[in-house]
This record gives structure tokens, C-alpha cells and sequence, in this order.
């Protein structure tokens, strides 16, 4: 993805409205900040971090489930059961679902983690919001986006792709991930 070196960079791909379908123009709104505004019917087009879920779970031994990213970003690599959060879904619904598509296993929310604001190679910043689960049932098996999934013992971690999950790895178990 383009670097964003200024807030016309952001907008670069900012082309037509939403609402009407007209030319959209980049100019200062209410606020004095830039954005691309329908000169129509006055549509702004906000840019703002995508939401996601991310979630930390570890079996009777401490072992921590991870998935193998079938897509990009970061296909191949191992990351905590994610995705972004439906606009129909609470985050704690988002991640029961997540976790029952990618891994197969059935859980609860216990509590969340902590949140962190980052990169992404696709909507350049998300805010991720990690939430501890417990596995109440359910079978493991790889599903939607997921290439495999598995529980590692957290001291043979492999690379984990994401900043974030790093971030929630560390907060909850002590462990600095690869």
C-alpha cells in the first residue's frame, strides 16, 4: 500500500460520492480538516481505522491457538483467530464468530485485553481490540480464511504477523512473540 506522507495522500483514491455519485473534492470541512466533500449534495467521506477483533485462547496445557493465514495480509504466516467487526455485531459477538470460523472451537469472551491502533497493509490503520476467550466446545479443525489451526506452547512460538497480536500475546501471557 502507499505510504500516507500527507492527508491528500490519504485521500488519493477518494474519486466519486457515495451518496449522489458526483466528483468528489478535496477542501477543508466544518473543522478546518481535509477531506473529500461532495460539492452536490455535500457528502464527506471520512477516513478512519477499520475495526477488528482479535482472540487469545489457550487449551488446558497453556497452549496458545493460533491460525496460518490462508489470504493477505501476511498469507502463510501465524497470527491470533481475527477479523475486522461486522457492522451488525458487537466486537464480543465479532470475536465469539471469529474464533467459531477460523478454528472450528465454540468460546466465551472472558475479558478484553486492551486495544491498539496500528498499520494495515489494506486500510492503512485499524484498531484492533484483543479479548481473552475461553473454549467451552466445538472441534479443531481450519475454516473460512484459515489455513490451519493449532495450539503452540508459548515458548515455541512461530512469527507471529501482526503487530497487534504481539501486543495482546504480551499484555496476557508474559511472552515476547516473535
Amino acid at each position: 500500500m502507499k505510504e500516507v506522507k500527507t492527508l491528500r495522500d490519504l485521500y488519493h483514491n477518494a474519486n466519486y460520492c457515495q451518496n449522489c455519485g458526483k466528483h468528489l473534492e478535496l477542501k477543508q470541512d466544518r473543522e478546518g480538516k481535509l477531506r473529500a466533500i461532495c460539492p452536490d449534495c455535500a457528502f464527506v467521506l471520512y477516513k478512519n481505522p477499520i475495526p477488528a477483533a482479535a482472540i487469545l485462547a489457550l487449551n488446558d496445557a497453556g497452549e496458545i491457538l493460533l491460525v496460518k493465514r490462508l489470504f493477505e495480509p501476511r498469507a502463510g504466516m501465524w497470527a491470533l483467530p481475527s477479523g475486522y467487526i461486522e457492522i451488525d455485531m458487537s466486537p464480543e459477538e465479532n470475536a465469539i464468530a471469529e474464533m467459531k470460523e477460523e478454528t472450528g472451537l465454540d468460546g466465551e469472551v472472558d475479558h478484553c485485553i486492551a486495544w491498539y491502533y496500528g498499520y494495515s497493509p489494506i486500510y492503512l490503520r485499524t484498531l484492533s481490540i484483543g479479548f481473552r476467550m475461553n473454549i467451552t466446545g466445538g472441534r479443531l479443525q481450519a475454516g473460512d480464511d484459515a489455513e490451519q489451526a493449532e495450539f503452540f506452547p508459548l515458548d515455541q512460538l512461530p512469527p507471529i504477523a501482526f503487530d497487534a497480536h504481539k501486543h495482546f500475546i504480551k499484555l496476557e501471557t508474559g511472552v515476547d512473540a516473535p
